[in-house]
């Protein structure tokens, strides 16, 4: 399973990001090989759609499960169409919402939030 979380920067120690469309870059962990990698979130400053071009590209990452703040309905769709969970965190940063997901820790989102920047 590949866990994707927004991530302000691009270090383990990074804060999280509570935006996802506009987030600075997603943390890619695969529990498999228990090994990570970040990525460039290439449409953080885009006039338009950048919630759904950046679950599109999450999806073509292979992700599975998303660890995030507020995402909009458009984004949304896309991430459930594509059978993506999607968590909630309050963690301050990337290595702690990773090991609360990993303990079972965070809650599930069960709906999107207002669209909209942010």
């Amino acid at each position: 399973m590949i866990i994707c979380i927004t991530a302000s920067g691009r270090e383990e120690s990074s804060q999280q990001d509570p935006r996802f469309g506009r987030c600075e870059a997603f943390y890619l962990f695969d529990d498999t090989k228990k090994e990570g990698r970040f990525i460039d979130n290439p449409f953080k400053n885009a006039v338009g759609g950048a919630g759904v071009r950046a679950a599109e590209l999450i999806v073509k990452e292979g992700a599975s499960r998303l660890v995030s703040g507020q995402i909009g309905p458009n984004a949304w769709d896309v991430l459930k169409e594509a059978g993506i969970r999607v968590f909630s965190s309050k963690e301050a940063n990337i290595r702690a919402a990773l090991e609360a997901f990993l303990a079972g820790n965070l809650s599930e989102v069960e709906a999107p939030g207002p669209a909209g920047h942010k």
